[in-house]
């Protein structure tokens, strides 16, 4: 099972659904490890959770419906077999049995949301906020269609559920705080360093390859034809449209911008007022006062810290604006001291602190004139949807009416684009991508899950405009004579044996390393000079090689190696390893940190969800789930 897993994930579609259902795959374990008992279930219900019945209808509508996302998204169609390979139909079913569980749970629990609640969540949702700043209708209508949704009334239900469900977790497991085994362990995977020895032999190092004899050219050539095979081509006509090239900025005024500019320049160009500000906490409100008396007195804001053991680095808490503060009575504090004076005793949430504002950055705000043209290419693009819904409106009646892609588009004044030849991977017969692709991948990967004659649904573009194209001819990948290749083969054989002799090369090297002879000696011995990185990460280093930061922390601290390299073999010795004290406040914890809590909370979430089904009880209709994807039943 694991292993058709992994085949599956190894495609195009596997890895898109994949992706696009990775936060429910956790899910799916607390689902296909219940044994399949289907007595007291309906043929119409594919599987029952609890007193929940999912119906087949019900079931096959989600399926349909994110085959139909999965389709749109990758711009190719998908076949059911395709899909069912996958496991798309199983992480359906397991993402229903879940929901179905967690709704039953958050009733169970008297969880409701109030229909004003929901608009105005679905008002504030970022993904329906244009430029304005303010929700637009058009694009949550453009939305809803884009997922496939029938009415708004099914978007608002679904969108209730998920609100509830989204609460139930983040109740269960939102504060969960993180193990410091865990945060320990990545430290150590993070933090480590190593300081490696090394040089890196060049490829005259290989000494002279003699050339290659007819007979082992065509045996090396025999054994890599593939690798020399002409790809298959294909000559396509297409045809581009999208708010860019449609929107016209200088049609846009002045008024109609600066309306703009008006409503949202609190939020796009204003940067609010910054403090820099030191804080010492003392113990008590006495100590305070005794300390603010003693700065009154002539003492310096740094004595009184350094008196107390404080660094610099202890009492900075950096350059803030109001809202960036935790406390927000040290914020109203900070706020109205003037630069460079100190504050009397402020109650914070951890004691008495004095305070001292060392730097006031003023509020900025963009003046009109600068953000003028972003404004006004922002209002053409939205203003140009309209046009190119009429632009596809004409390019579709002309398609319907039987006409070609270059007879459509001359009858919407447009011209298509005819690229005489393109591979799979976007490239022309020179090798050369071919350029001005507009969302190219995509575009490739559709017109090679096409044919010749087939009349190819429009494709929607990444900023909602449209491509269409046909493909006019196809020119099949075939096998090269090798005297078609013969310049390439040579070079080939030639880099091969080169790689050869520098490994052999490099291996002598290393044995005398490991035997004991230094490795600037070795080095020095080859006419070469050995250099140390003494800053290698598992992220990178500065002068060490990628290749060769991978395979150092392969091996254990002393021991040498070789790597492969650009142009030559690098031959190295790990000569120790570092690993810095714990620190939970550094900057690279701090980053991982919320991506770490993710993943734990959804930990945390299944094995709930995993009691709550275990408790609910759920039986599945193999049988009614094949009928609903179209599988053959048995």
């Amino acid at each position: 099972m694991l292993e058709g897993i992994r085949r599956a994930s190894q495609s195009l579609i596997g890895k898109l659904i994949f992706g696009l259902l990775f936060g429910v795959l956790i899910l799916s374990f607390a689902v296909w490890g219940i044994g399949d008992i289907f007595r007291g279930i309906g043929v119409s219900s594919a599987a029952r959770v609890g007193k929940v019945d999912i119906s087949r209808e019900a079931y096959r509508t989600a399926y349909q419906t994110q085959l139909q996302n999965l389709q749109r998204e990758s711009r190719r169609a998908i076949t059911t077999e395709q899909a069912r390979a996958a496991g798309l139909d199983k992480m359906v079913l397991s993402r229903m049995i879940a929901d179905a569980a967690l709704d039953q749970r958050a009733r169970a629990l008297g969880l409701a949301m109030a229909e004003r609640d929901i608009a105005q969540t679905i008002v504030n949702d970022p993904a329906f906020i244009g430029p304005t700043g303010k929700f637009e209708r058009q694009r949550f209508n453009d939305a809803l269609r884009e997922a496939g949704y029938a009415n708004e009334q099914r978007f608002v239900q679904e969108q209730r559920q998920n609100y509830l469900r989204r609460e139930l977790a983040l109740s269960i497991a939102g504060g969960a705080p993180l193990p410091q085994a865990m945060m320990e362990a990545v430290h150590q995977y993070d933090a480590e360093t190593r300081s490696v020895e090394f040089f890196t032999l060049p490829a005259s190092a290989a000494g002279e390859i003699a050339p290659a004899g007819e007979d082992a050219l065509k045996a090396f050539f025999e054994e890599r034809k593939a690798s020399f095979r002409t790809p298959e081509y294909r000559n396509v006509v297409v045809l581009s449209v999208a708010p860019t090239n449609v929107a016209d900025p200088a049609r846009v005024s002045d008024p109609d911008a600066r309306d703009v500019y008006e409503q949202t320049k609190g939020k796009r160009f204003t940067a609010p007022e910054r403090r820099t500000v030191q804080q010492i906490i003392l113990p008590n409100e006495a100590e305070a006062l005794a300390a603010r008396q003693s700065i009154k007195d002539g003492e310096t804001f740094d004595a009184v810290a350094q008196k107390r053991g404080l660094s610099d680095k202890d009492i900075d808490l950096g350059a803030l604006t109001w809202t960036e503060f935790a406390d927000p009575g040290i914020a109203q504090a900070a706020f109205a001291l003037a630069e460079g004076a100190v504050s009397e005793p402020v109650k914070g949430a951890f004691g008495s602190a004095l305070l001292r504002v060392s730097r006031v950055e003023p509020q900025s705000i963009k003046p009109f004139e600068e953000v003028a043209p972003i404004l006004k290419r922002e209002l053409a693009e939205r203003r140009a949807r309209d046009e190119i819904q009429k632009i596809r409106d004409r390019i579709e009646d002309q398609r319907t009416s039987g006409k070609s892609l270059v007879e459509a588009s001359e009858g919407a004044q447009l011209k298509a684009r005819v690229i005489e030849a393109i591979d799979l991977n976007g490239r022309d017969r020179t090798g050369a991508q071919v350029p001005g692709l507009v969302d190219g991948a995509e575009l490739v990967r559709a017109v090679f899950a096409s044919d010749i004659g087939v009349d190819n649904d429009v494709l929607t573009t990444r900023d909602n405009g449209y491509t269409w194209f046909e493909v006019a001819a196809i020119a099949p990948a075939r096998d090269l004579a090798l005297d078609e290749v013969r310049e390439r083969v040579v070079k080939a054989w030639t880099d091969d044996e080169t790689d050869r002799n520098l490994q052999r090369k490099a291996q002598e090297l290393v044995k005398r390393i490991d035997g004991g002879e230094a490795i600037e000696d070795v080095a020095k011995g080859v006419g070469l000079e050995a250099q140390l990185a003494n800053d290698v990460k598992r992220s990178g280093s500065q002068i060490l090689p990628p290749p060769a930061v991978v395979r150092a922390f392969t091996i254990a601290p002393g021991a040498v190696a070789s790597t492969a390299n650009e142009g030559g073999r690098i031959v190295f010795k790990v000569l120790d390893s570092l690993v810095p004290p714990y620190d939970p406040e550094s900057a690279t914890l701090k980053a991982l940190a919320p991506r770490l809590r993710d993943a734990l909370t959804e930990d945390i979430l299944a094995q709930f969800v995993t009691k709550a089904q275990d408790e609910l009880g759920v039986k599945i209709n193999e049988s009614a789930v094949r009928m609903a994807v179209g599988g053959e039943q048995n």
